[in-house]
């Protein structure tokens, strides 16, 4: 099986809230060397078999009218997709990732049932 890889950002004169959190929790964390980060998304496209012309010209054409917004997102790039080893870290990265959520998120919810609820309010 073949994969197409869409990346989408934000254009550069959209505010990028998200971006802006990350940039600056990045320093508290002691990761220093970042002037700017932004956030996107990116698609992977599967298909049966190796990739086409045609396949790539179906997900420029998805890219453009489905996956983004032009009006305030740009289509940054549409390649054929590869299996790096960028992919693999992620995928060994995000089982303990969920693991250190599930132990926070149980450690907040100790409390009485609806306690949550009646501090939002």
């Amino acid at each position: 099986m073949g994969s197409i890889v869409v990346d989408v950002m934000l254009k550069p004169e959209i505010l990028d809230p998200q971006g802006q959190a990350v940039g600056g929790a990045l320093p508290r964390l002691g990761i220093n060397g970042f002037t700017d980060v932004r956030q996107g998304k990116r698609f992977v496209l599967t298909v049966e078999g190796d990739v086409t012309d045609e396949h790539l010209a179906a997900a420029r054409e998805a890219a453009e009218t489905l996956l983004s917004n032009p009006v305030i997102e740009d289509v940054v790039s549409v390649h054929v997709g590869d299996e790096g080893p960028v992919a693999d870290d992620v995928v060994a990265e995000s089982p303990a990732d969920e693991d250190a959520v599930d132990e926070s998120a149980a450690e907040e919810t100790d409390g009485e049932p609806g306690e949550a609820e009646d501090d939002e309010q």
